[in-house]
């Protein structure tokens, strides 16, 4: 569908190309680092040192860094999640030298200013506070901190505040020197380039980076614990809900299932809990479901806002829908099975369509060892899928939740 080369480099850069007609250059590079492996008292290490790669570097102090971006005239961008580290830059394609000229300095050659990690500690720390006034943000922080004994969920990608608080400049560069190696780098480039020579380009910014062994922490699966609690916040309208459930072992048919029967019961805007909550009994403004399969984050959560005096209503209501579920009450015909294949081709088609989304997926296909063209795959094994599998893996997720009350101090 798409003309694509992976290769590893000899410094063990995983470099995969994409050859598309298109007037614009995608860059991603992401380093396989992230909040899932921090030790505990340094929660928050990988988001600071992103942070920091934009603060100066050896051939460019802030202000130059960030001027040369900008004239860039694209759009360029950095995020941290639990798995990974990403920066990258969409522009003209004529671009694609200076944007690969500037990625490789900030990620090879940053010199982490004292001066400006001062700067932005204090804006990290204000970051962390405003998630605190965002209901949704706190809510799902409080579920994964009250869901688990030692899991990295515990806590938000951010970081604690006294943690970055604590943090040195010692830390930060420690951290860049361990993980940000070429054997942990994997680049994604969508142009309109033939792949030699973007190759050439990658070898002449980051060719002389040499290799070193990275050892991540080991991350073992914890099983959410099942219980129900209340926490309060001052000053606030609505109260929240939220569900949470993990789980491992599931088959990649299980997990095809899953993400099939996730679709109908909260993640589209015709959902099972929308015509429920909404629809149908007007306890709710905004419900939805999230479900993350990434290695070692295999988590389904449902999310509502509602008026406190709907909070047990809105409860039994969402504890009825899983029931009628796995007791097969609701019943998934094969329209369902149809919808989710026009769900699934809708997304392929969009993803190919943008060229940053584009680069972006393939970025983590890679980085979760999964093959670029898996949804080719997942699109013929989307037949496959039956009502009973459907059942069937919700009986074997859909049970002993994590669940987080919000509700106003009074």
């Amino acid at each position: 569908m798409f003309d694509t080369c992976d290769i590893i480099l000899e410094n063990g850069i995983r470099l995969i190309t994409i050859k598309k007609e298109t007037q614009l250059a995608s860059v991603h590079v992401g380093f396989n680092i992230g909040a899932l492996y921090e030790v505990n008292d340094k929660k928050g290490i990988a988001h600071f040192v992103e942070h920091m790669l934009f603060k100066g570097t050896k051939n460019r102090d802030n202000e130059a860094l960030n001027y040369e971006l900008e004239c860039l005239g694209g759009e360029y961008n950095a995020y941290t999640d639990y798995k990974c580290t990403v920066y990258s830059t969409t522009t003209l394609n004529e671009e694609l030298n200076k944007s690969l000229d500037l990625l490789a300095d900030l990620t090879t050659n940053s010199i982490f200013p004292r001066k400006q990690l001062e700067k932005e500690r204090g804006v990290i720390i204000s970051e962390v506070k405003s998630g605190k006034d965002d209901l949704e943000e706190l809510s799902f922080n409080r579920i994964n901190n009250m869901a688990f004994l030692k899991s990295p969920l515990k806590c938000d990608v951010i970081g604690k505040e006294n943690h970055i608080n604590a943090m040195t400049k010692e830390d930060l560069i420690e951290f860049y020197n361990k993980y940000y190696v070429p054997n942990n780098c994997y680049i994604s480039i969508v142009s309109n380039y033939d792949h030699d020579y973007i190759r050439t380009l990658i070898n002449n910014y980051f060719g002389d980076w040499e290799s070193k062994e990275v050892n991540k922490p080991i991350v073992e699966f914890e099983k959410n614990i099942c219980k129900k609690e209340i926490t309060y916040k001052k000053e606030i309208e609505q109260s929240t809900v939220l569900y949470l459930y993990s789980f491992n072992n599931l088959t990649k048919e299980e997990e095809l299932a899953l993400r099939v029967l996730n679709h109908k019961f909260g993640e589209s805007s015709n959902s099972i809990l929308f015509r429920e909550l909404r629809e149908d009994r007007g306890l709710a403004y905004d419900v939805y479901t999230t479900l993350d399969l990434s290695e070692g984050l295999k988590t389904l959560y449902i999310y509502t806002s509602i008026a406190e005096e709907n909070v047990e209503e809105t409860l039994e209501t969402i504890d009825k829908c899983i029931k009628d579920i796995t007791e097969e009450k609701i019943v998934f015909d094969d329209e369902t099975i149809e919808i989710m294949k026009k769900v699934f081709k809708t997304a392929v088609a969009s993803t190919l369509e943008d060229v940053t989304d584009l680069g972006n997926y393939a970025l983590h296909q890679s980085m979760e060892g999964e093959p670029i063209y898996e949804f080719i795959e997942e699109m013929e094994k989307l037949s496959d899928v039956t009502k009973e599998d459907l059942y069937k893996v919700a009986r074997k997720v859909l049970k002993n939740p994590t669940i987080h009350i919000l509700l106003r101090d009074k």
